[in-house]
C-alpha cells in the first residue's frame, strides 16, 4: 500500500508569501529615500548610473521584489479555504523567512559591494534572524542605502515578519493564530488581548515606540542622526549591525550607557514591558524570568569585574571596568551583538563567562535569541524536582511558575528543545571542522549563529568577521540562524516525514 501525502493550501500559502513581499519592497523603499537624502544632496541622474552610490540597485531591488509579491497575489487572488491549518502555519512561516531573506539579498547584489551571492545571503540571513554576524571588513566603504537596509532587516525581523503580519492578514480575510504561536519566541507565550490580532498589534506599537524612543535617546546623546536612526533599529530589534566598523568602540561613554539601557529593555518579554507601560508594577516586577535575569546579569557583571580588576586590566579604572563588563555582559546576554572593547583580550576566564551567556539568551517574548532565561529556570527546578522524587517516590510535586503549575508536557518540549539545541550546536560545530575551520572558531561560530548573537570566539571575535568562514560552512551557518530564530520546531517539525504523510 502506497504512502499517502496530505496536500497543502497553495494558493493560501502563495497569497500570503505575496502579501509578505510586498510588505518588505514597501519598507525596503525607504532604504531609497535614505539614499537620495544623505547620498545625493545635489541630485543629478547620472548618480543613478554611478557605481559609487547605491540608489540605481535599490530602486530595481525595490521594483522586482514588489513586481514578485504583487504576482503572487494575483495567482493566488481566489483562495478557496480562507483558513490556515496548523500544517500550513508552519510552512508559511519557514518559507516566509527564505523568501524574505532571498530577496534581501537583493540591495547588497546589485550594490555591487559584496564578494560572492553567498556573502550577501549570509548578510541577509544574519540581519533578518537579529544575529548580527557579518562578512565585511570596512563598514565605511557601504553607502548610506545599504547600511539603512542592513539595520531594517534586524527591526522587520525582531519583532517578526508574521507578528506583523497576523496584525494585517484579517484584512485579507485570513485568520493568523497559528502563524502568531509558530513565530513567537519561548515555550510560553502571554496574551495581552482575546484576540491574536490585537495582541500582534500591541506588540507591535510597544516595538515602534520603543525604537522612536531610543533613537531620540541616541540622537540627543551626540549621534549623527541617521547613525541614531540605525542604532535604534538594530538596538530594539537585539541585533547589532552598527554602521560602524568598531561597533560602540566608536561612540562616547553616554551613548554606550543608552545602548545598555535599551538592549536590555529590549530583551524582556514585551507583554511584560506593556504592562510596565500600564504603570503595573507589582505585575512586573513579579515576573520570576525576570528576575532571574537581572541576578544572572548582575552575577556576571560582578564576576568578570573582579576578575579583571584583580588581572590589572584598565590600569584598575574602576569605571572603565564596570562600563566595558556591563556593556559586554549585557550585549552578549541580550544577544545584541554591540562591542565596546575586544573582549578576548581578556583573561579566558571572563570571555568564559560570556560564552555560557550566548547559550541563555534573554527572556521569552522578546527579541533576544538564545535558549531563554524561562527554560533555564524551569530545567533547574525540574532537576531539583527530580532529586525530591528519589526519596519521596509517591509524591506529586508539581513545578511552578509565577504560582502556576507547569503542565508536564511543557516541560517534555522544553527537555526536548535542549536537547535539539545542544545537538544542533555540536552537529554545526562538526560540520565546521570538517570544512578545515578550527574548533574554537567552529565552537564560536555555531552558538553564535544558533543563538543570534554574532561576535563569538576565535577568528570570529567582536573585532573581526565571518569571512574567514568559507561558503559551504556560510550556508550551514545560515541554516543554523534561521532554526536558532525560529525556536528550532518551526524549522524542523518540516522535515519529518510524518508531518507530510495523512
Amino acid at each position: 500500500m502506497g504512502v499517502k501525502f496530505k496536500t497543502l493550501n497553495t494558493l493560501l500559502i502563495t497569497k500570503v508569501i505575496g502579501f509578505l513581499l510586498l510588505l518588505e519592497g514597501f519598507l525596503m523603499s525607504f532604504s531609497i529615500l535614505v539614499s537620495f537624502i544623505f547620498e545625493t544632496p545635489e541630485f543629478s541622474f547620472s548618480v543613478l548610473f554611478d557605481g559609487k552610490h547605491d540608489m540605481m540597485a535599490l530602486i530595481i531591488s525595490v521594483f522586482i521584489t514588489l513586481v514578485s509579491g504583487g504576482f503572487l497575489v494575483y495567482l493566488s487572488r481566489n483562495p478557496k479555504v480562507r483558513t490556515i491549518s496548523r500544517r500550513d502555519g508552519y510552512v508559511i512561516v519557514t518559507l516566509a523567512w527564505v523568501v524574505m531573506v532571498t530577496f534581501g539579498t537583493l540591495p547588497y547584489v546589485f550594490s555591487g559591494f559584496f564578494e560572492s551571492y553567498t556573502d550577501a545571503f549570509f548578510e541577509s540571513m544574519s540581519g533578518f534572524t537579529t544575529t548580527g554576524a557579518s562578512t565585511i571588513d570596512d563598514f565605511d566603504m557601504l553607502p548610506r542605502g545599504v547600511l539603512f537596509w542592513r539595520a531594517m532587516t534586524h527591526w522587520i525581523g525582531g519583532m517578526g515578519i508574521i507578528v506583523l503580519s497576523v496584525a494585517i492578514l484579517p484584512m485579507l480575510g485570513i485568520g493568523g493564530n497559528l502563524l502568531f504561536s509558530a513565530e513567537v519566541t519561548g515555550p510560553v507565550t502571554d496574551k495581552l488581548h482575546p484576540r491574536i490580532k490585537e495582541t500582534a498589534k500591541r506588540l507591535w506599537l510597544a516595538y515602534v515606540g520603543l525604537t522612536i524612543a531610543c533613537g531620540f535617546a541616541l540622537w540627543f546623546s551626540g549621534m549623527s542622526p541617521f547613525d541614531a536612526i540605525c542604532h535604534a533599529l538594530g538596538t530594539i530589534s537585539t541585533g547589532g549591525f552598527s554602521t560602524k566598523t568598531s561597533s560602540a568602540i566608536y561612540f562616547s561613554p553616554l551613548i554606550q550607557y543608552v545602548l545598555i539601557f535599551f538592549m536590555l529593555i529590549s530583551s524582556i518579554s514585551f507583554s511584560r514591558l506593556i504592562l510596565l507601560f500600564r504603570f503595573k508594577l507589582k505585575s512586573f516586577a513579579k515576573n520570576e524570568e525576570l528576575r532571574a535575569y537581572l541576578v544572572i546579569i548582575i552575577a556576571a557583571v560582578v564576576i568578570i569585574s573582579t576578575i579583571l580588576l584583580i588581572n590589572g586590566y584598565y590600569d584598575r579604572n574602576v569605571e572603565k571596568t564596570f562600563r566595558d563588563t556591563l556593556f559586554q555582559v549585557v550585549s552578549i546576554i541580550t544577544t545584541t551583538g554591540y562591542v565596546s572593547h575586544d573582549y578576548l583580550t581578556w583573561t579566558s576566564s571572563a570571555w568564559f563567562v560570556l560564552f555560557i551567556l550566548m547559550f541563555i539568551g534573554g527572556c521569552a517574548g522578546s527579541t533576544a535569541g538564545g535558549v531563554k532565561v524561562v527554560r533555564i529556570l524551569l530545567l533547574l527546578r525540574n532537576c531539583k524536582l527530580e532529586l525530591k522524587k528519589q526519596i519521596h517516590h509517591n509524591a506529586v510535586l508539581p513545578i511552578r511558575y509565577n504560582g502556576s503549575a507547569i503542565p508536564q508536557s511543557t516541560i517534555y518540549n522544553i527537555l526536548a528543545f535542549f536537547f535539539f539545541y545542544l545537538l544542533i550546536f555540536v552537529s554545526g560545530t562538526v560540520c565546521l571542522s570538517l570544512l578545515n575551520v578550527d574548533f574554537e572558531t567552529s565552537i564560536g561560530a555555531t552558538i553564535s549563529c544558533l543563538s543570534n548573537v554574532g561576535p563569538a570566539i576565535g577568528a570570529v571575535g567582536p573585532t573581526t568577521n565571518f569571512g574567514v568562514i568559507p561558503d559551504l560552512g556560510k550556508i550551514v551557518l545560515c541554516f543554523v540562524m534561521l532554526l536558532g530564530r525560529l525556536e528550532l520546531f518551526t524549522v524542523l517539525i518540516i522535515f519529518n516525514r510524518s508531518f507530510w504523510t495523512k
